[in-house]
């Protein structure tokens, strides 16, 4: 359910096109919710539908020019009513944690590489996300709610790519300790 909130969210923060959002999808939002450049299509189609959008008028009409969204007041209160909404947070899924419990079964052959690149995958995404602290929030940036709020999500993929950084580290010298037979 969450999809038509994010796009609502960005379209909120910037009227764009399909285009665009799939574009901002990949830098900002994306991040922490993904989706396809299909899934986003759709999901302006309905909710230009449900009337929480519409389409920009083209200063000039030409035939295959892409549509500009902006959001409507439905829209605006759909969104403010999730916002308020209570949520149960979802079961973590990990196809690296099933992996490993696999690979528990029937041998770990691959498995350390995999962990080596998926180290990698996490250090890299954590000096991405430091780049864009340092940034977008300096000290001073940190002022008003809307700044704090934005801080915040970032802080948190901070933490989470921090986690996954200390664990894997730790999971990598713990398999390179000589196992007993067993």
């Amino acid at each position: 359910m969450s999809l038509p909130h994010a796009i609502l969210t960005a379209l909120l923060e910037k009227p764009s096109s399909g285009l665009e959002l799939t574009r901002r999808f990949d830098k900002s939002i994306g991040y922490f919710w993904s989706a396809t450049h299909q899934q986003i299509y759709r999901e302006l189609g309905r909710l230009e539908e449900a009337g929480h959008i519409r389409a920009l008028p083209a200063p000039v009409p030409v035939r295959g020019q892409k549509k500009e969204y902006e959001v409507l007041p439905a829209g605006r209160g759909e969104l403010s009513d999730w916002v308020a909404r209570s949520e149960d947070p979802k079961p973590m899924r990990s196809a690296l944690l099933l992996r490993m419990r696999a690979a528990a079964i029937v041998g770990s052959a691959g498995l350390r590489a995999e962990l080596e690149r998926h180290l990698a995958l996490h250090r890299e995404q954590l000096d991405e996300y430091l780049a864009i602290e340092e940034r977008d929030f300096p000290a001073e940036r940190r002022r008003t709610e809307p700044d704090r709020l934005r801080h915040l999500v970032l802080r948190g993929g901070v933490d989470l790519e921090r986690f996954w950084v200390e664990w894997l580290t730790a999971a990598l010298a713990e398999l390179a300790e000589p196992a007993e037979a067993g």
